[in-house]
């Protein structure tokens, strides 16, 4: 029976850490459905996000991960083609054997956050949305902190 798969996301805070009161403008990323997504889906917007944010300089932004993948995803693997029926058990003892994990969000809950300054909320959106793209349900971009400094 194996144990709980390795999370495939490798860090949960980049950029200039400890320093989130001193940014005045805070985005978020939230979802609009009730969804179930993998961890490599979290870990790709995270890569596409911080590809985007590496270029405002480090010192600009604290990116972070809000959602944590707990749900460990099983797979019964089936047998097909020719002589299957002898190979494969079929739905008898189907628990299966686990391929991943995965983070259940609910409505309007945050997945990705961005701490920012005013001068580069532009580019911070952008890197949000190329995020949004990666992630299976959709999503909208929440000004939390320093709405009056981005109009």
């Amino acid at each position: 029976m194996g144990g709980v798969p390795a999370v495939r996301i490798s860090q949960f805070d980049m950029g200039t850490l400890n320093r989130d009161d001193s940014f005045p403008v805070v985005l978020t990323l939230k979802v609009k459905n009730r969804v179930q997504v993998r961890h490599t889906a979290i870990e790709a917007g995270r890569i596409a996000a911080n590809r985007v944010l590496s270029g405002i300089g480090v010192d600009n932004y604290h990116f972070k991960v809000r959602a944590y993948p707990h749900v460990v995803l099983r797979e019964n693997k089936l047998a097909t083609g020719a002589g299957a029926d002898r190979v494969s058990s079929g739905m008898r003892r189907a628990f299966g054997k686990t391929v991943g994990t995965a983070a259940r969000l609910e409505c309007n809950q945050a997945i990705y956050t961005v701490y920012t300054t005013a001068e580069k909320a532009t580019q911070v959106k952008e890197a949000l949305w190329r995020a949004s793209m990666k992630l299976p349900s959709p999503c909208y971009i929440d000004v939390e902190r320093g709405q009056e400094l981005i109009l």
